[in-house]
């Protein structure tokens, strides 16, 4: 999961697409960069680390022009380094960036492709870099001038080629700024626009937040397989550049990754998980009619919208019983294990007298790795609870995601092979609840009942985008599994300190 934006104005863009970054930050915390153009001049700036920090006074006057992309990532394929930094860039044809949220599930086949049949140089091992060279090959076969159906050929020649979920954000230099979304429309991509005294201006970016940020009008989303074409003039083009185009975005963007103020496929990420609460609260109460629950408490801060109303439906009281360091990043993304658990007790601090002598029902927004619940668990009970219930507002995850959320090993999951009862007993609880895969879907569905089907892949091990079989789940646990993430990190650490 990561975060992109890209904005086509009449004025320097420098401090708008930093600022849009800095509203997505909570998509990835590894590394961030931008990247502008001059007339046909290319500046840029990457590095590993949060937005704040790779942007120096001294690198946002460099930034120049008044177009330009952005992205925020965290690693799921390839590895943590700075090298894997994004956008990406291309010399040929005409110069091209590139950003993109999401993960190919064929990169084998078009890693081959690109080296033997296309003649392409890679340099990474993100599956970013291979988006990128496809949709250069494909614009260099386009004849003549660089023209918006000419774009939209190469943005559908990329459809056939590519497997998998993404939404991408690509700059031509001198010429305008590319976004388009796989046919499944998996991640999320949304266009808005300003206008100013200079004329209008366009902005693309993984969520609304950031355009009502910096002050743009949502005009809509980008659809499942659409490309859009802003010019440097600023004109807007479009097209569907897909066949047999099907919308199934991912369910998960509304349990976690998404800020509640997002509106994502015209989905009010904030209402959604309103009625993820109202459904939890049943579900609660249909299996445990008789419950002694004295007071409910969110796991802050995503679940807080669904646990307002949990404890609404129950009639107990809401207590925020954790205060958060607003300094330690989210764990979930930290990529490591280790790291993930050292940074729950640094993030988190309870309120004794909201714990001491009641009866507490914990609830988050989902559970991954079980890591973050059982410290959570412990803390409650330290803080003298007499019985620590849990609640989670998705269902078990029990299956890896590929599409771009980093969680691609099933043994990493603590729902993976266990029972209700079994997940609770490991992290502690006295008994755990879970929302009903149904009835999740309902809750998100409400807004936009056009929206026929979700990726709910991680809950269901149904893959929209097909093509996913045994061996392919099996190979990626051996490659990313914690330890060969741990190894890779360590490698390339090596490498720069031998450099």
């Amino acid at each position: 999961m990561c975060g992109v934006g890209g904005i086509v104005a009449q004025a320097a863009v420098n401090q708008s697409i930093y600022d849009a970054l800095a509203i997505l930050q909570h998509g990835g915390q590894d590394a961030a960069g931008i990247m502008t153009c001059d007339g046909f001049e290319l500046h840029q700036r990457k590095d590993n680390g949060l937005v704040r920090d790779v942007f120096r006074t001294r690198h946002m006057l460099a930034l120049k022009g008044n177009m330009g992309i952005g992205h925020v990532r965290y690693p799921t394929a390839g590895d943590a380094s700075a090298s894997q930094a994004q956008p990406f860039y291309v010399n040929s044809p005409h110069g091209i960036c590139l950003a993109h949220n999401g993960n190919l599930t064929n990169t084998r086949q078009l890693t081959s492709l690109l080296i033997k049949e296309d003649r392409r140089h890679l340099n990474t091992q993100s599956d970013s870099e291979l988006v990128l060279n496809v949709l250069a090959h494909e614009l260099q076969r386009q004849d003549g001038e660089l023209k918006p159906d000419n774009v939209f050929r190469a943005v559908s020649a990329l459809h056939r080629r590519c497997a998998g979920g993404y939404a991408v954000v690509a700059m031509i230099i001198g010429h305008g700024i590319l976004g388009f979304r796989d046919p499944n429309g998996i991640r999320p991509l949304i266009i808005g626009v300003r206008q100013t005294d200079k004329g209008k201006e366009h902005m693309l970016a993984s969520e609304s937040v950031a355009l009502d940020g910096l002050g743009f009008e949502i005009l809509r989303d980008v659809g499942p397989g659409e490309a859009v074409w802003i010019d440097a003039g600023g004109a807007l083009h479009s097209k569907q550049c897909a066949a047999g185009a099907r919308h199934a975005p991912c369910i998960f963007e509304f349990v976690y990754f998404a800020r509640p103020d997002s509106i994502i496929d015209n989905i009010s990420v904030y209402k959604a998980r309103l009625r993820m609460g109202d459904r939890l609260a049943t579900r609660i109460l249909s299996i445990y009619p008789d419950n002694d629950i004295d007071v409910v408490i969110p796991i802050p801060d995503t679940s807080r919208t669904s646990a307002v109303q949990v404890a609404h439906a129950l009639g107990v009281k809401y207590r925020e019983g954790f205060i958060k360091n607003r300094y330690i990043g989210r764990t979930f993304i930290m990529p490591g294990q280790e790291l993930r658990r050292r940074s729950v007790r640094r993030k988190l601090n309870a309120i004794d007298l909201e714990f001491r002598g009641k009866n507490v029902l914990l609830v988050d927004d989902s559970i991954i790795r079980g890591t973050t619940s059982q410290q959570i668990i412990e803390m409650a009970r330290e803080a003298g609870a007499s019985k620590v219930y849990f609640a989670s507002a998705a269902p078990p995850v029990r299956f890896p995601n590929v599409y771009g959320i980093d969680m691609p090993a099933a043994a990493e999951l603590v729902a993976n092979g266990r029972s209700e009862h079994e997940v609770a007993m490991t992290i502690g609880a006295d008994w755990l609840v879970y929302q009903d895969l149904a009835d999740l879907i309902a809750a998100v569905r409400y807004d936009n009942a056009a929206i026929e089907d979700f990726d709910t892949s991680c809950f269901s091990g149904e893959y929209v985008a097909g093509d996913i079989s045994e061996e392919y789940l099996h190979r990626i646990e051996k490659e990313r599994s914690e330890e060969a993430m741990a190894r890779r990190i360590g490698e390339d650490s090596d490498l720069q300190q031998a450099v």
